[in-house]
């Protein structure tokens, strides 16, 4: 299992300490070239469902709500999360998100999902 799980904006230049970088978003980032973002892979299937996403919205006030509904769908998502901790062996993972609130976004919400699945809190 991945040491660390890692956060990054698609906005911000990929470092050689990432390691296995996945986009976590369920449309591409405006504006970035497929090779900027250097991935190894995109998980389209752990963003949160279209209808949450339009629903939250981005909206700090509704982040709480948030986490607990994409929490929710995560929960059925368990063998698609375990797969992409197989994939990233024992080094980094770094979640790529577009998000401008590095606080308040589905990455954060996921890699605390992945760190339980693991047993790290």
């Amino acid at each position: 299992m991945p040491l660390s799980i890692q956060l990054q904006r698609a906005y911000d230049t990929p470092t050689p300490n990432d390691g296995h970088r996945v986009l976590v978003d369920r449309v591409w980032p405006r504006g970035v070239k497929r090779e900027a973002l250097k991935l190894n892979e995109w998980a389209k299937e752990l963003a949160p469902s279209t209808e949450l996403r339009k629903w939250f919205g981005h909206t700090p006030d509704k982040f709480a709500d948030f986490a607990v509904r994409y929490r929710k769908e995560l929960a059925c998502q368990t063998q698609a999360c375990r797969q992409l901790l197989d994939r990233a062996g024992h080094g980094p993972l770094t979640l790529i998100y577009s998000a401008r609130d590095t606080e308040h976004n589905q990455a954060v919400v996921l890699r605390e999902h992945l760190r339980k699945l693991v047993g790290v809190d």
